[in-house]
Order: structure tokens, then sequence, then C-alpha cells
């Protein structure tokens, strides 16, 4: 497969899983999340769509940097990993916005953040850029696993 391909079809999963996510988020926010006493910090709804766009963005940047990398064990791995990543991603807007759970979301968040630090690691081996990219990713969701902390604790 062409390094073009790959880059097209890293964007085309990152934001199939995305697509998903959203479809279960965007009910929600209006309605069940908009009742939820939230912290003081909590962002405004609409920095969310940008963020998270950029985000994945750097998700598919950074996959395909690893995976156009001379095929290793570790690169299996290492996209194996991000796979998880990004399946805990989509589970965890299924659980919060699609089911209401706060805190059984909470431990998929938990999962979430040690499956990207893991990814951090092992793209770092093969790719140093790659690991980079995904340094505003993991920012983020430790933000947005205190946030869910603190939806937990407040409701």
């Amino acid at each position: 497969m062409s390094n073009t391909w790959k880059l097209i079809f890293c964007f085309v999963i990152v934001f199939l899983v995305a697509g998903a996510g959203s479809v279960a988020t965007y009910d929600s926010i209006p309605t069940w999340y908009a009742t939820l006493t939230k912290p003081s910090f909590n962002p405004t709804n609409w920095i969310f769509g940008p963020v998270w766009t950029i985000l994945y963005i750097l998700m598919a940047i950074s996959l395909f940097l690893v995976w156009k990398t001379k095929r290793t064990k570790i690169q299996k791995k290492a996209i194996n990993v991000f796979l998880l990543q990004l399946f805990l991603n989509f589970l965890w807007s299924l659980i919060f916005f699609g089911a209401h759970q706060i805190f059984l979301a909470l431990i998929v968040i938990a999962a979430l953040w040690i499956s990207i630090i893991v990814s951090i690691i092992l793209f770092y081996k093969i790719k140093k850029q790659a690991a980079y990219l995904l340094i505003p990713y993991i920012l983020w969701v430790s933000f947005a696993s205190f946030l869910n902390l603190s939806l937990l604790i407040l409701n």
C-alpha cells in the first residue's frame, strides 16, 4: 500500500471512530449533559468540537508516521495499542453521553489515559514525531479525566 493510501486510511479510521462517538454525544449535550451540575472550570460546549477535530487530525498523522515505518514487532504492538485507545475513546463517549454512566465512564477514561501513555511510549521508540503529536491528546484527556471525576462528585 502506498504512503498516500496509508495516510488516507489513517484519517478514515480515526474520523470514523470520531463520527461514531459524536453520534452518542450529540443528542445528550442539550438534554442530559445540560442538566448536570458542572465545575467552574467546565469549558463552554462550543470548544469541544474544534479541540477534538485538531486532536483527531494529530492522531491520524501520528498513526500514519508509525505505520509507514519499517515493519517490526514493536510497530505492530504500537498500532494495536493505538487502536485499543481509539476504541476506548469511542467507548467513553458511548458510556458517558450515550448511557449517562459517569462512574463507569471514569473507569473507561482511566484505561484510555493509560493506553494513550503506552501509545506515546511505543510511538517514541519508532518515530519521535509521532509520539510528540499525541502530547496534546494526553493533556486533553488528562483534563477530561479530571472533569469526569468532578462531574461524578457534583452529580
